[in-house]
């Protein structure tokens, strides 16, 4: 549900007030590259005036500027002159390249976005974002056999849905009564593309008659190579809602269906509650039982032969420090930031703190609590080294901090060279690239040092009491290979808050199950395994977007291409280091109470 937090109030007009109709970038999803909108050559005010745009905002690619598209409160305008303009050659073939790449334009209203209504053949209606430049038409209707060329919908009818709250009450009438004020509130903004191909001999001040003719008026058809006159127009109809303005985002939660969401949860749901049978087995049956014949063993002072089998014998030796501690703990560190930044930025989305009202905002909290959560990051990294008994805890630290955001960093800087190559509004300006090397250098990283002092400063949790490690390393016997392989993602936060915990449930307890194998099978090595055995879900969830873009994408740009691939990356490297976490701590819990319990002499 889209919902607005207490104290931000609505924007109340009233009849005939002027609100304007901001344009922000066109999209395809074949390309994948957003451009301004005004990169197209549409009518443009002689001043075009950029909104400030939040650091979210611009990641996303979101340019919002002004238009000559204007609305008059409650009053409805059947056929508005934009503009009448000449276009050259060159102008015509942007807007064909565009319309072929099925390129969709976005507008605002309000701070509500453009959607387009479809109607279902059930009766119900769902929306899509924005509205289509243009479409593929047959340059002779009806003709089979004639060419197929780009149409421009240089139409476009806009209808508001509107409801009306009580206001101040206005001044007193003649009989000494008074009446409220009714304040009219935005609570819908719906598009409809239309392409026309208007008469441009109409008076100056005037409009084309063919606004009202749809039907019986050819398309705007784009003869490539030659010279056109397009005149843009636009309607408005106001249409009283009862939506209330608090509630006015569900309806472009219509663009998802739930009921996939509910049935992937309940199926991830039942693989869970299955997963935790299998560990309730193991732990509260098997493991216990074991427990009480090897301590009851020990007990016996008439047992002179005492047997020691599976996960047992590797008692003194399960705490010994693994290969590669440093790269393990700055894996942990990198981890438990990535998991804090996800966490608190689903609660505050789930609590409503993260509007979408509030355009980039989602995107801006995750980069600020990712820099903020690299005091986390420094905190864990260096008391799992020290956990280690290592002591160059000053480059545990540089690692942990340009290791993995390192990597996403290079991997960015790599997609926004490519982009910007194609002067798409996706490209980072150079300013705000900097802005983001300033909070990494002058923010994350102090952090991320104070909290490996910390870290290091403190004192770790010791090896259960009765736990000593041997001076040689036990051998380990041959061991037999085994992966795992996890994935979910979604796009609401309810849905999504509840799949992350579904996520971690079964990361958690598979990593404990592979763990006791692993231990049975004398193998004391646990600690990668711990980290690397959910996080190989990452790159079952990189190879299944491999898998969806070759058949479900239409992407074949080397640049859309590259961008994908990128994106998809960074989320891969996100993904690992979260699962990874998960797992290690979850192991290392499991591991710490179960040699907690046995008696050794």
């Amino acid at each position: 549900m889209g919902f607005y937090l207490p104290g931000i109030a609505p924007t109340e007009y009233s009849e005939g007030d002027q609100i304007a109709v901001d344009v922000n970038k066109i999209t395809s999803i074949h390309t994948q590259l957003p451009f301004k909108y005004y990169s197209l050559p549409f009518c443009q005010p002689a001043h075009v005036e950029d909104s400030r745009e939040s650091l979210g905002e611009i990641l996303l690619g979101d340019i919002i500027e002004n238009s000559l598209y204007k609305i008059s409160a409650k009053i409805n305008q059947t056929c508005q002159v934009v503009c009448k303009r000449q276009y050259k050659a060159d102008e015509v073939a942007q807007f064909a390249e565009k319309i072929r790449q099925e390129y969709r334009v976005h507008w605002l209203l309000d701070a509500l976005p453009s959607a387009e209504r479809h109607l279902m053949l059930d009766g119900s209606h769902i929306y899509e974002d924005g509205f289509p430049l243009g479409r593929m038409v047959r340059s002779e209707a009806g003709n089979k056999a004639s060419p197929i060329k780009p149409a421009l919908n240089n139409h476009i009818a806009i209808t508001i849905l509107y409801h009306e709250e009580p206001t101040t009450a206005e001044p007193a009438t003649k009989d000494g009564t008074t009446r409220p004020a009714l304040g009219i509130r935005v609570v819908g903004f719906e598009v409809k593309a239309y392409s026309v191909n208007h008469a441009t001999d109409y008076p100056e001040g005037g409009h084309p008659n063919t606004c009202e003719h749809f039907s019986s008026t050819p398309i705007q058809v784009l003869e490539e190579g030659k010279e056109v006159t397009i005149v843009f127009t636009y309607s408005a109809t106001w249409v009283r809602s009862d939506i209330k303005w608090a509630s006015r985002w569900d309806s472009y939660f219509m663009m998802t269906d739930d009921q996939v969401h509910w049935f992937s949860i309940l199926n991830s749901s039942l693989v869970v509650l299955f997963l935790t049978g299998i560990v309730a087995m193991i732990l509260l049956r098997v493991l216990r039982a074991d427990l009480r014949r090897y301590n009851a063993q020990r007990d016996d002072e008439n047992n002179d032969v005492l047997e020691e089998t599976g996960w047992k014998l590797v008692h003194a030796d399960v705490f010994r420090a693994p290969a590669w501690p440093m790269l393990l703990a700055a894996s942990v560190g990198s981890g438990v930031q990535t998991l804090a930044m996800t966490v608190i930025t689903m609660g505050f989305a789930m609590l409503g703190f993260l509007s979408p009202a509030n355009r980039g905002s989602l995107m801006t909290a995750m980069v600020v609590l990712l820099v903020v959560m690299g005091v986390l990051n420094g905190y864990f990294s260096s008391r799992t080294y020290k956990m280690f008994k290592g002591v160059h805890w000053k480059r545990c630290t540089l690692l942990s901090m340009f290791l993995y955001p390192g990597m996403a960093f290079g991997i960015f800087l790599v997609i926004n060279f490519l982009i910007s190559g194609q002067h798409s509004s996706g490209a980072m300006p150079f300013l705000t690239l900097l802005e983001l090397i300033t909070l990494w250098f002058g923010v994350s990283l102090p952090l991320t040092f104070a909290g490996a002092y910390f870290g290091n400063k403190g004192e770790v949790v010791p090896e259960p009491s009765n736990i000593r490690i041997n001076l040689i390393p036990r051998q380990i016997p041959d061991q037999l290979w085994s992966s795992i392989w996890l994935h979910q993602f979604y796009y609401l936060f309810g849905f999504l808050f509840l799949v992350f915990v579904i996520l971690a449930i079964t990361c958690a307890e598979i990593t404990i199950v592979m763990c006791y194998f692993q231990l049975c099978s004398e193998d004391y090595h646990w600690w990668w395994r711990a980290f690397l055995t959910p996080a190989t879900s990452a790159l079952y969830l990189f190879f299944f977007s491999v898998f969806y873009f070759m058949p479900k994408l239409q992407i074949t740009k080397f640049v859309s291409i590259c961008l994908y691939t990128g994106y998809t990356l960074i989320i891969t490297l996100e993904f690992f280091t979260l699962t990874g976490v998960v797992g290690f701590f979850s192991c290392y819990w499991f591991v710490y109470t179960i040699y907690g319990s046995i008696k050794v002499e």
